[in-house]
């Protein structure tokens, strides 16, 4: 009875024409009827709110006209707010296309539950009206929704498409601070949206305004948000969910611009959904992650202090009886008898009579060497002061191109000089570091802002099942499992720095063995090697705070700057005078990561690109592998004619490929140089035929692929030449394997790519695995971390078993 009162007093209210009179409305009957120029309909809808009670109202329309001139206008009016629509609705898409929509479903803007203890009142106004001079026919449908209010673990299912959307309410229980919001779908497409949106109406629920407010994401088949209490002071929030009228958004098919230019779909483009809303994490799974990411890396810190103590403890044992001193010692090169240059009998093409004074350049006595602490003395003359006389030239051709060379012809120049030009390794790249990060880090914080401002989550690319946000970060777990890279970095900065330090004080002590044994002691490259796997930590980091397509070069560059110094480390091993300077190595890895750039840019249709990329990777390669083979004496005189440069590289040719072509003069070498090329050649070959999307991991796999063949090579020639593999250098070895096939397998566990819409790439995404915080990316973050610090100790300790063994005995490959 009081429900009819109110009903027939805003009646009167309303007053005027037969329009203006408001019908008694029932929840869940149809009304059908028709409206034109001067006759409207308004329908009055009354209902009575429990206390504490969330009412929804849904209101389905419908009519059969397509007259975009004339449509019906729905005015809805409820006591704090009014919603309007026409039909037929009109959606627009690319290229101006119009979609068309005679069915439209809405749901109202619930009525807030009152404070008061007894029930309320509410009415809601539905105005029917046209401006067309003939009658157009609707259908009207009022209901309420029963299941309007999401619970936490429960699946709950729906239907929605572009002209009927759907959102529904979620409050925060009292034990949970932060919840995941799961939807999935059985068909990709039609492409949908999910939005989650404060309790602020009106709710923006159609394909031109949803992102005018709160997080929102695009979804094929799955999407996932996640959602902290504290980013709703009301504890209770709306999942808008609103289909799009076209696909491309998604990575569907793009629209023709050519075709009709308006187009009805009515319900063609449904779409059954599932949404699930789950907690999150807790902080002391926060606080586990933290004190598990941290302590598993001091756990090597805890391994190198055992290993130096161990190795201190056999030291002190062999030093008690005493070194052989050179006085002491039958077997051992006194001060008089330095190692000459020459090599061994029955090798001795172009080597230097020790007693001969012209042949060049003798080495010096351990008594007239310059003392060891002068490395890095300023008043060091530059390697050009010893190294131009046109007979020291010729003596380089002379014994770099010997069939048989041995260490002691490849390290001849001043040991200060030579160790300073690796040191500007360290230096030049402590600079790229700094200029390199810090706009990288300006740049990804202004990323993670713009998507806390404007809450479009599909800027970055974050496997949203296992994204857990700290403070400003959205997903702090993949920043933090890149703690393994800075600390095993620093770690082994910290053991170079001791054997640099013992290296040192050996030297400063004259010992003989540090003097003219063993492979000579630079540590330069090493030093920069520390510091590129602490810069790859920073960048990579920096990278998974917003990744996406346009900073993908941040997580990649140093992995080729890693890989490069590698090379040139293992190069420089047993050729230390003639490996390259710093300027033109860094020069080259500019050069890399410029074409890496270029190829995301280009890379993807332009076929013009990877016919230039190709033709430059297997120049590049001929150009290496001349200059490896001739040990870099290889040489085109500029001052000929043009005929006499041809005429040089066909008699080059013509003596190394045809006269002897049966058995090269450098066997060794021309077997690494051939697989090298052969391997090399395949990846060009592979990329100009299917041209891969990922450029950068391209690249990468080529460097790679080429830093393992080499150091196959190298371990093969070392055992063909009768040298051991140490215990450390062997586990070391078996370690970096094992752990770089544990680390690709979970590289290869795809779980977003960039390359692909966002809606795709969260196709990819998947649960955490390890203590339900870290995904298979954060897994290859710490795996590869350590794959890469047992790698640099292989170079590091690859060859400590030659301490002892004289530089004219040590082969070189």
């Amino acid at each position: 009875a009081l429900l009819c009162a109110l009903l027939w007093a805003a009646a009167a209210a309303a007053g005027g024409g037969p329009g203006d009179n408001p019908a008694p409305g029932a929840f869940g009957h149809v009304y059908r009827g028709a409206v034109n120029i001067s006759a409207e309909r308004v329908y009055a809808f009354a209902y009575r709110s429990e206390p504490g009670q969330v009412d929804a109202v849904r209101v389905y329309v419908n009519s059969s006209s397509e007259n975009l001139r004339y449509p019906i206008l729905f005015v809805v009016r409820q006591q704090k707010g009014v919603l309007s629509w026409q039909v037929p609705l009109i959606f627009r898409g690319l290229y101006q296309r119009t979609y068309n929509y005679q069915e439209v479903s809405r749901t109202l803007c619930p009525s807030e539950p009152t404070p008061e203890t007894r029930p309320s009142d509410q009415i809601i106004f539905v105005d029917v009206a046209s401006m067309a001079p003939f009658n157009i026919a609707y259908e009207l449908l009022v209901t309420k929704l029963e299941n309007f209010q999401l619970e936490t673990n429960k699946a709950f299912n729906f239907t929605a498409s572009p002209s009927q959307p759907q959102y529904f309410l979620y409050k925060f229980p009292q034990d949970v601070d932060s919840v995941i919001i799961n939807v999935v779908s059985d068909a990709a497409y039609p492409c949908s949206v999910v939005s989650v949106q404060d309790i602020v109406c009106p709710v923006y629920d159609l394909d031109h305004n949803v992102e005018f407010n709160g997080v929102y994401q695009s979804m094929t088949k799955q999407a996932a948000i996640t959602v902290q209490r504290k980013d709703f002071p009301g504890e209770q929030f709306f999942v808008v969910f609103v289909i799009k009228p076209e696909d491309y958004a998604c990575g569907g098919s793009v629209p023709s611009i050519h075709g009709n230019v308006n187009r009805t779909w009515n319900l063609q483009r449904t779409k059954n959904l599932q949404v699930t809303i789950v907690p999150s994490i807790k902080k002391s799974v926060y606080v586990q992650a933290m004190f598990f990411s941290f302590l598993s890396f001091l756990s090597f810190y805890l391994g190198s202090v055992v290993v130096a103590f161990v190795h201190y403890i056999r030291v002190q044992r062999k030093a008690s009886p005493g070194r052989l001193s050179p006085e002491h010692g039958s077997g051992m090169m006194t001060s008089s008898h330095p190692i000459s240059a020459s090599t061994p009998e029955g090798s001795s093409y172009g080597a230097i009579d020790e007693s001969s004074s012209s042949g060049g350049r003798q080495r010096s006595s351990p008594e007239h060497r310059p003392p060891a602490g002068s490395d890095t003395d300023s008043s060091v003359e530059e390697e050009s002061d010893f190294d131009t006389m046109p007979e020291i030239e010729s003596d380089k051709n002379i014994i770099r191109t010997k069939v048989f060379l041995y260490l002691s012809d490849l390290s001849r120049k001043d040991r200060r000089i030579v160790s300073k030009k690796y040191k500007i390794y360290f230096w030049n790249i402590i600079t790229i570091a700094v200029f390199y990060a810090l706009p990288v880090i300006q740049l990804v914080i202004t990323y993670q802002t713009v998507v806390n401002v404007t809450g479009n989550q599909d800027i970055c690319y974050y496997n949203f099942l296992c994204a857990h946000p700290l403070g400003v970060l959205s997903a702090f777990n993949n920043i933090l499992s890149n703690v393994g890279h800075m600390m095993l970095g620093f770690l082994f900065l910290l053991i170079v720095l001791r054997r640099d330090i013992l290296h040192r004080r050996a030297m400063e002590m004259k010992d003989i063995y540090t003097l003219d044994y063993g492979i000579p002691k630079h540590f330069g490259l090493f030093y920069a090697m520390g510091i590129a796997l602490m810069m790859e930590g920073v960048l990579s980091a920096c990278y998974h705070v917003c990744p996406n397509y346009s900073n993908f070069q941040f997580d990649t560059s140093f992995m080729y700057m890693i890989a490069g110094l590698c090379m040139l480390k293992l190069y420089q091993t047993r050729h230390p005078d003639i490996n390259a300077s710093a300027y033109s190595a860094y020069a080259s890895f500019a050069v890399v990561i410029s074409l890496a750039v270029l190829g995301v840019v280009f890379g993807k249709n332009d076929m013009w690109f990877w016919v230039i990329f190709s033709m430059i990777h297997v120049l590049a390669s001929l150009a290496l592998s001349t200059q490896i083979y001739y040990m870099g004496r290889f040489k085109i005189d500029g001052s000929d004619s043009d005929m006499g440069i041809f005429r040089r590289a066909v008699m080059v040719l013509y003596t190394d490929c045809i006269q002897q072509c049966s058995r090269p003069m450098y066997m060794d070498r021309m077997v690494l140089l051939i697989v090298g090329n052969l391997v090399n050649w395949s990846f060009a070959i592979f990329g100009l035929v299917y041209r891969p999307r990922d450029f950068a991991s391209y690249i990468l796999g080529i460097f790679i692929c080429n830093l393992l063949l080499y150091l196959a090579f190298y371990i093969i020639m070392k055992l063909r030449s009768s040298e051991k593999l140490l215990p450390i250098p062997m586990f070391c070895i078996v370690a970096t394997a094992v752990v770089w096939a544990a680390a690709l397998y979970f590289f290869f566990q795809t779980l977003s790519s960039w390359e692909e819409t966002p809606a795709e790439s969260r196709e990819k995404n998947r649960p955490c695995i390890l203590l339900g915080f870290f995904d298979d990316h954060d897994v290859w973050h710490f795996l590869s971390a350590a794959a890469l610090f047992f790698s640099f100790l292989v170079l590091l300790t690859l060859d400590d078993d030659l301490d002892t063994v004289r530089r004219d005995k040590i082969p070189v490959f």
